[in-house]
């Protein structure tokens, strides 16, 4: 599946590894970077709004969809470091030093990264629906942490979870995409079969970058925070109220790394691309009007 209208490249953004992007529109560069378990097709009702004055850009995350897949020999390539140097590639191959950068779940992650390590390169910057790794890992605490049971599945060694996702990757991936939706109609099923064959085929790399977020990212998280590395542009913020569930405030831990922060808790689902596409584009077409 495609999203209408836009051209589809395939850029070389490191060595051995290239990235499908779906590119439309005109103007001044806007990155999206989709989640988990999806592909570049969650932002197909956005990047069509914001495509009438944007050239907008919508990769395969590195290990997803139908970007290339390389193998985790060294523990870094899954690293939202390695990812987020993908992405300043990805803009700077298609003409763009300087961008906004938007990203949902891990695409979300893989911004932050993004911004944390190229302020230059990212102007404005909009995470929907997570927290900074560092963040997500302290706010998890006993029994209320099931909601976040992949989270330590995939955080395991090599081996175990690869092999149980293999075994009923439909079910896993197709858990997810239920239960985190409050719409179900948002995701209609040729999209749902498309996010399902696109993870299929990607259980260990996606698995690899699950694991970082459990090891290399927290360790670049930490030296960010002991360095007082800060999100230098400005920053919006959707999401769920996660905070009220698990106790903690989501605005207050977002701060401390987006001193130009805009905070916004939504009512719709964790897909709100998809759930609430009207919503999250005036939010991004805000932040970048500041």
């Amino acid at each position: 599946m495609e999203i209408k209208g836009f051209d589809y490249q395939r850029v070389t953004v490191a060595d051995g590894v290239t990235l499908q992007a779906a590119v439309g529109g005109t103007g001044s560069p806007v990155v999206l970077l989709h989640g988990f378990p999806q592909t570049h097709l969650m932002w197909r009702h956005v990047a069509a709004d914001l495509a009438a004055d944007h050239t907008v850009i919508c990769p395969d995350l590195r290990g997803y969809g139908a970007s290339d897949k390389p193998a985790d020999t060294d523990g870094e390539r899954y690293a939202k470091r390695t990812m987020a140097a993908d992405v300043v590639a990805l803009a700077r191959a298609l003409g763009h030093d300087r961008f906004a950068l938007a990203g949902h779940d891990r695409g979300a992650l893989v911004a932050v990264r993004a911004g944390l390590d190229h302020p230059d390169a990212v102007t404005h910057l909009a995470a929907l629906d997570v927290l900074p790794t560092l963040d997500m890992w302290d706010v998890l605490h006993g029994t209320t942490a099931a909601v976040g049971f992949h989270l330590y599945l995939m955080a395991q060694p090599p081996g175990l979870p690869e092999q149980l996702i293999s075994g009923s990757p439909d079910a896993f991936f197709g858990h997810f995409l239920d239960i985190w939706t409050r719409d179900p109609e948002a995701i209609p099923a040729d999209v749902r079969a498309a996010y399902l064959v696109a993870s299929r085929a990607a259980v260990t790399s996606i698995v690899a970058d699950y694991r970082a977020s459990a090891g290399v990212d927290v360790t670049h998280d930490r030296a960010d925070r002991a360095a007082g590395n800060q999100l230098r542009m400005p920053v919006t913020v959707l999401q769920q109220d996660w905070g009220a569930a698990l106790g903690y405030d989501a605005a207050q831990l977002w701060r401390s790394w987006a001193p130009d922060l805009v905070h916004r808790t939504v009512s719709c689902g964790h897909f709100m691309a998809e759930e609430a596409p009207a919503e999250v584009v005036a939010a991004l077409r805000a932040l970048l009007a500041r």
